[in-house]
């Protein structure tokens, strides 16, 4: 079926697919493997957490510079240059490891260097995806890549990065470089893409090229709706998941495995969306299921802030999970085929400003909220948030045509 699925898309989607794949499992594996490195390093919980956040400040810093970038340069050859850089580095931070002179300073340069690499290739990615996939068969060739991100990334290769590390802690990071060689090497026999009509835009220099992105996005009234209400929701739910281990104890009263069951569930709720999202797309149309996201995610929010018991919140969960990745392919589609393709790197990256920046807040503010109040409060709040957001989106979002 698999093999059907990827004939019908062509053979540069399934190289595209593969690259993905072979990236995606490296990933996971040094998501899983980091965290276990730095803690063998450092027992300072805020030196911890600056590994996350130094992986994660790019998208803050560097994202529109990539989007325009990506608009400028053949997105194959960047995605290749891109994913050797990346090798390299991680290479060298496995030698690193392998002779015990990996410091903090050593790991926070290494990942930054990686979530500098991840603005310029995923946004190329994205970019490439409409060039290489019929039209008509985006939401599937979407659901395919947001499939294997859920079992390679999220299911399978943690668990396979933790046991690595406990064989060897360099080992992780050199199949981590190894999976973005291997992938470097797919998308360079890729055929070279053309993005017609980019030329005139570069005249307004670089500034000029991301103000142009910008302003795209910002006058379309679907691409904004989307682009503000996903920003506002991942304010209010990152604010209210930031302490959802602590919500997990206190008022599930769940021990550690317990949590670990739902963050499970929840991976294999998103899983299940991958594999239903083309489908819902076609039976129920786009405005139905973007409206139907927003209820869900008011309906989360509600009910963890009331329930005590555990299998209402990972019913719930599964619902949740299921929406975003339902929602995600559904916009991602929607994107591609209305962006022109000299604008889909800049309009992709102030899309993923936009979420990955309301995700950054919300983590910040739910902990404070958390601190000063109770620990149901941040979803409370975020249930109120929802229920404005949904008000305000309800109309724009009934332009979304399928």
């Amino acid at each position: 079926m698999r093999a059907l699925s990827s004939a019908r898309l062509g053979a540069d989607f399934t190289k595209l697919w593969t690259a993905s794949a072979v990236s995606n499992i490296g990933d996971g594996v040094t998501m899983a493997a980091g965290p276990l490195l730095v803690a063998s390093v450092t027992e300072n919980p805020a030196l911890i957490a600056g590994a996350v956040f130094a992986q994660q400040l790019p998208w803050l810093l560097f994202a529109l510079i990539s989007g325009a970038y990506v608009d400028r340069f053949d997105r194959r050859r960047l995605v290749v240059a891109v994913n050797m850089v990346r090798a390299v580095a991680l290479a060298g931070l496995a030698v690193a490891v392998a002779t015990e002179s990996a410091t903090v300073s050593v790991i926070y340069a290494v990942v930054f260097l990686l979530g500098t690499g991840e603005t310029l290739a995923d946004t190329a990615m994205g970019a490439l995806l409409p060039s290489v996939a019929p039209a008509d068969r985006l939401p599937e060739a979407n659901a395919r890549l947001h499939a294997t991100f859920a079992i390679g990334n999220q299911l399978a290769a943690k668990p396979l990065g933790a046991w690595l590390f406990v064989i060897s802690a360099a080992a992780p990071f050199g199949l981590n470089a190894l999976t973005f060689a291997m992938s470097a090497a797919v998308m360079a026999s890729l055929r070279t893409v053309p993005q017609t009509g980019s030329d005139p835009v570069r005249r307004a220099g670089l500034w000029g090229e991301i103000a142009e992105g910008v302003r795209w996005l910002w006058r379309h009234r679907l691409l904004r709706t989307l682009a503000v209400s996903m920003g506002l929701a991942n304010v209010a739910f990152c604010a209210a998941f930031a302490v959802f281990v602590l919500y997990c104890r206190q008022r599930l009263g769940l021990s550690d495995l317990g949590y670990g069951f739902l963050l499970t569930v929840f991976a294999v709720g998103g899983l299940a969306g991958t594999t239903l999202a083309a489908q819902l797309g076609r039976r129920f149309g786009n405005p139905t299921l973007l409206r139907t996201g927003l209820i869900i995610e008011l309906t989360t929010h509600l009910v963890l802030a009331i329930t005590t018991t555990p299998w209402v919140a990972a019913v719930v969960l599964i619902v949740f999970s299921l929406h975003g990745m339902v929602w995600g392919i559904t916009v991602a589609s929607i994107r591609q085929r209305l962006v022109p393709a000299a604008l889909r790197g800049r309009v992709g990256s102030t899309y993923a400003l936009l979420d990955l920046g309301g995700a950054a807040i919300g983590s910040l503010l739910g902990g404070l909220i958390a601190s000063a109040w109770e620990i149901t409060t941040p979803f409370w709040i975020a249930a109120a948030v929802m229920t404005i957001v949904t008000a305000a989106a309800w109309r724009p979002l009934g332009t979304a045509a399928s």
